[in-house]
């Protein structure tokens, strides 16, 4: 016992020269590989890194992070299936031109299993769209999704990459992302690295979520939307009473097109046979307006430089909704009828 005693310090100091060898070594291989990829401009086009593909549109490329978000019963997972969907089968979304057939994975943590199949069913989906579903891991293997468990991150990428997964959906962040304060900054980097470590494998990234009270933001903190491509908004059209859904998509954020989107109006309706009908237009100036005076534009000149018209056409829209009786005007602010 002595003779054991009297060697702890010695085994101490090393194992302290032990990881004071490895941070070394580790620093060198960094400084390594910074002075390796330090690289002129003019030879940027030279390394041979593939391009990134378009997969809808000219907003939805390659190694994407993307937020789809709305207010609770809008049709956040109508418009997030209906993307996956097309995706999956190589076919046109409304308006955006496929990029061809790709491998989707559809994290579902909040419908019931038989829900979501049946909804993916009416919608036409096949073979090539893969569904992750809460219900049915806890009732085949006894497990819950939480992904913002390291353990359950890692286990995701080996499964998506093992299967070539190229776009995944999570359907929603609340429901899948459990203990991850949505307020606070910090807590989002618990996650973060990972989405943004998808990226490497050239897997595109959508993330399903509520409004915030206001309903005009992300519910939570703003700096989630720092890292991302492209953030689609979902507001509510109003409509007939109906099942189904009825909303309008607008971009709040889109690094990737070279044109502003416009914004369309969805209707999603099932029919007795069990399909769905999908249709969609442009969404009319005026209500294009409405949406903006809703966000918190009050000026006719600044509503006239983000729907690019004059501020005489943004003045016509404007006695449209007074004597439509949801608009009101306050010297020379508007605002919404509340």
């Amino acid at each position: 016992m002595i003779f054991a005693r009297d060697w702890t310090p010695v085994h101490g100091l090393m194992q302290q020269e032990k990881e004071e060898m490895l941070e070394a070594q580790t620093k060198e291989r960094m400084f390594t590989a910074l002075a390796r990829s330090i690289r002129p401009c003019t030879t940027l086009a030279a390394l041979g890194i593939p391009a990134r593909e378009r997969i809808l549109g000219d907003w939805f490329m390659e190694g994407d992070l993307g937020f789809i978000y709305a207010p609770r019963g809008i049709g956040k997972t109508w418009m997030s299936l209906e993307l996956a969907i097309a995706i999956a089968e190589g076919r046109d979304c409304g308006p955006w031109r496929s990029g061809g057939a790709r491998r989707v994975l559809y994290v579902d943590g909040e419908m019931p299993c038989e829900a979501i199949g049946g909804r993916i069913a009416g919608m036409g989906g096949g073979s090539n769209l893969a569904v992750l579903n809460h219900e049915a891991l806890f009732h085949l293997e006894g497990y819950t999704l939480n992904f913002a468990d390291p353990l359950a991150q890692s286990a995701l990428t080996e499964c998506m990459t093992s299967c070539g997964v190229q776009v995944v959906f999570f359907d929603n962040l609340s429901c899948l992302f459990s203990g991850v304060r949505e307020n606070e900054a910090d807590a989002w980097e618990m996650v973060l690295g990972w989405l943004l470590g998808l990226r490497r494998h050239r897997i595109a990234v959508v993330v399903v979520h509520h409004s915030g009270r206001n309903k005009e933001t992300m519910r939570g903190t703003s700096r989630r939307e720092d890292a991302a491509f492209w953030v689609m908004k979902l507001e509510e059209v109003a409509q007939e009473q109906r099942e189904g859904a009825c909303f309008c998509s607008r971009f709040t954020k889109d690094r990737n097109s070279h044109s502003e989107q416009a914004a369309y109006e969805w209707r999603f309706s099932n029919g007795m046979d069990g399909r769905t009908s999908i249709e969609w237009t442009p969404s009319s100036p005026l209500e294009i307006f409405r949406q903006w005076v809703g966000d918190g534009l009050t000026s006719a000149e600044d509503i006239a430089k983000e729907m690019n018209v004059t501020k005489g056409r943004v003045s016509q829209l404007a006695k449209k909704g007074i004597a439509a009786g949801w608009l009101t005007k306050r010297g020379r602010e508007y605002a919404l009828v509340r």
